[in-house]
């Protein structure tokens, strides 16, 4: 075999070994309980499954880095999207300025392999008002502000935690 099939079949035994295996669980609230989660030109039952599983997907991916069998559970209260919804003509779009910064309410809980918690916290308020100013790594996607400000808390909250 050359060099690049002995790499890559040790990587295919060795990265699995190496995978953490974490989980997380959110729990969302009605969408009309919510600040500003208003779509601008989808449906409204489909623009609030397009939030839900955005941010699912993004925790999911998050919690990967947590510790086999460890846990993260969100309840997420509130939710003001970046940007408001304007009149554009016949269409209203999402227009994103300063003013108008991403906020998430939740509550949360860490648990081990154990099923003791490890952290927790209740009314965990979550915004960034300079969120246009910072550098865009990457593509943007659907929610990119709002799973930033998940990113930046799971790095400062959950994961000084696992220590």
């Amino acid at each position: 075999m050359n060099s690049v099939n002995k790499i890559a079949m040790l990587m295919c035994f060795a990265l699995p070994a190496l995978a953490q295996a974490g989980e997380s669980a959110i729990k969302w609230h009605d969408f009309k309980d919510y600040r500003d989660v208003r779509e601008s030109n989808q449906g409204k039952a489909s623009y609030h499954k397009h939030i839900a599983s955005s941010i699912e997907e993004h925790v999911a991916k998050l919690a990967e880095q947590l510790p086999k069998d460890y846990k993260l559970s969100l309840e997420i209260t509130d939710v003001d999207l970046a940007g408001d919804v304007r009149y554009g003509g016949i269409n209203e779009i999402r227009v994103v300025k300063p003013i108008y910064f991403p906020q998430l309410k939740l509550n949360y809980s860490l648990t081990n392999d154990k099923g003791e918690v490890i952290s927790a916290a209740s009314d965990v308020k979550l915004k960034d008002m300079g969120f246009m100013d910072k550098i865009k790594m990457g593509r943007d996607g659907p929610f990119n502000y709002e799973k930033r400000l998940l990113t930046e808390w799971f790095g400062e909250e959950i994961l000084p935690k696992l220590d």
